[in-house]
């Protein structure tokens, strides 16, 4: 495999980079759809959206032991143990999506009170949550699937349901959102449920793929015996991913805080931030991409116990990356007005986003080499790691420095986009000195063992 090593992560980064598209596409309509119904159900969704994140980081992470468990698993010939994992994380995407949707019902209005849902929202926002909490079993049974795709390298399944996925969101949307194609038109309601009715239908195609490879069968789900030793890997590798998904994300929460909060311009820094955050999001695809064949690839090559070439596989995706991404983003710059101006008729709105961008745009370089170390740091189980540096990135320098910048020296929300900058080159920088020079592959889960043994 390491005679054409560029092809090989060609091969498993174009279909990741289609479906990380399609995932976009999704959030497109539905945004869409919601304004063209009215501004209150757009700003329900929006609220709801960000809030579905927190109630699928126990999935995200779990996804990110599996790709760990089984990519090792399968790099070291156990066919057995990648069997006994893939039915293990079947078993836990059905038991945690069915606690967190009954602990939510009965948790609605508290979530809704915590959210300070304005009145005339409430009704609307209300409906959203409860539908996405049903949703839940099935998101999280879509999630953990394509990570086990992932993790044997079958990256073209996840793209087909994600195809699948955004083109019946796209159509019932449409359908039940604005009435097209004869459908019965339930305004808001009909956003809500052709989430649910996408979702389930790609943990649906999942499933039947897994079971045609012969993966529902009864020799996949281990005794209880087996389960009790290999839980510990997963939730050694799942805890700290999903801890840093929340101290990540509930930094971006503060840093809106901080834009907010500014005395000067606040509100044309919070449209100018949301902008800019839309059409970075376009270049973060291509790194999520890479982040993802990182986290593969490592994790295929500490399982074949070739520590080394794991360590070469992660420069060499860092290398294409770098140079793809940031010749791409200097393409996207050349456009970067007129794409503002479709976005927003407000001159202010405008000048501030161009500003977010510009300072966004130059820690592309930065960015990307967190993303993509990232992901290997995932493949090697080494997520403490990436909790680590990017939780104290975010809370020890990013937020100080930005509420400094902002609001005592230079008074303007350029100080927070550079200071976004600056936490970037620091966060990438640890990351690659612990990437080059620490010894990360001994996170991994297949060691100098008896390598025979496939269970």
């Amino acid at each position: 495999m390491s005679r054409a090593p560029y092809r090989t992560i060609w091969n498993l980064a174009w279909p990741q980079l289609l479906m990380m598209l399609f995932h976009f596409l999704i959030g497109l309509a539905d945004v869409w759809v919601a304004g063209y119904i009215d501004r209150e159900v757009q700003a329900s969704l929006g609220i709801i959206s960000q809030s579905l994140f927190f109630l699928l980081v126990v999935a995200m992470a779990v996804a990110n032991g599996a790709v760990a468990a089984i990519s090792q698993s399968l790099g070291a010939g156990l066919i057995m143990r990648v069997k006994r994992y893939i039915g293990l994380c079947l078993i836990l995407a059905a038991i945690l999506g069915g606690i967190f949707l009954f602990a939510g019902l009965p948790l609605k209005n508290l979530i809704l009170v915590a959210l300070q849902i304005p009145l005339e929202m409430r009704p609307v926002t209300e409906y959203f949550l409860t539908v996405y909490l049903l949703l839940l079993p099935p998101y999280y049974m879509l999630l953990i699937t394509n990570a086990i795709f992932r993790a044997r390298k079958q990256v073209i399944y996840p793209l087909y349901s994600m195809i699948l996925v955004t083109a019946l969101n796209t159509v019932l949307d449409l359908g039940l959102g604005l009435g097209w194609f004869g459908m019965p038109n339930i305004g808001f309601k009909g956003l809500a449920w052709a989430t649910f009715a996408s979702v389930t239908a790609g943990a649906i195609l999942n499933l039947t793929v897994l079971a045609k490879q012969g993966l529902l069968k009864p020799n996949s789900f281990a005794p209880w015996r087996w389960m009790k030793r290999a839980t510990p890997y997963l939730f050694k590798v799942a805890w700290p991913s999903g801890l840093m998904q929340i101290v990540w994300h509930s930094g971006y929460m503060v840093l809106y805080a901080i834009t907010a909060s500014l005395p000067w311009n606040a509100v044309n820094a919070l449209a100018g931030m949301a902008i800019g955050l839309r059409i970075e999001a376009l270049l973060f695809l291509p790194a999520f991409a890479f982040n993802m064949t990182a986290s593969i690839l490592i994790g295929h090559y500490l399982g074949a116990r070739q520590p080394e070439e794991a360590r070469k596989f992660g420069f060499r995706i860092l290398r294409i990356g770098l140079i793809s991404i940031t010749l791409f983003s200097i393409v996207v710059w050349q456009f970067i007005g007129p794409w503002v101006d479709l976005l927003t008729r407000d001159a202010a709105v405008a000048a501030q986003a161009v500003s977010y961008l510009k300072w966004n745009m130059i820690a592309i370089p930065f960015t990307l080499t967190s993303m993509i170390l990232a992901g290997a740091f995932n493949g090697a189980g080494a997520t403490m790691y990436n909790m680590f540096i990017m939780g104290a990135a975010t809370w020890g320098l990013r937020l100080p420095l930005a509420y400094g910048l902002g609001h005592i020296i230079m008074k303007d929300a350029e100080g927070i986009w550079i200071a976004m900058l600056c936490s970037q080159i620091i966060q990438s920088s640890v990351l690659l000195y612990f990437f080059t020079f620490k010894n990360w592959q001994r996170f991994a889960m297949i060691k100098n063992r008896n390598g025979h043994n496939g269970h």
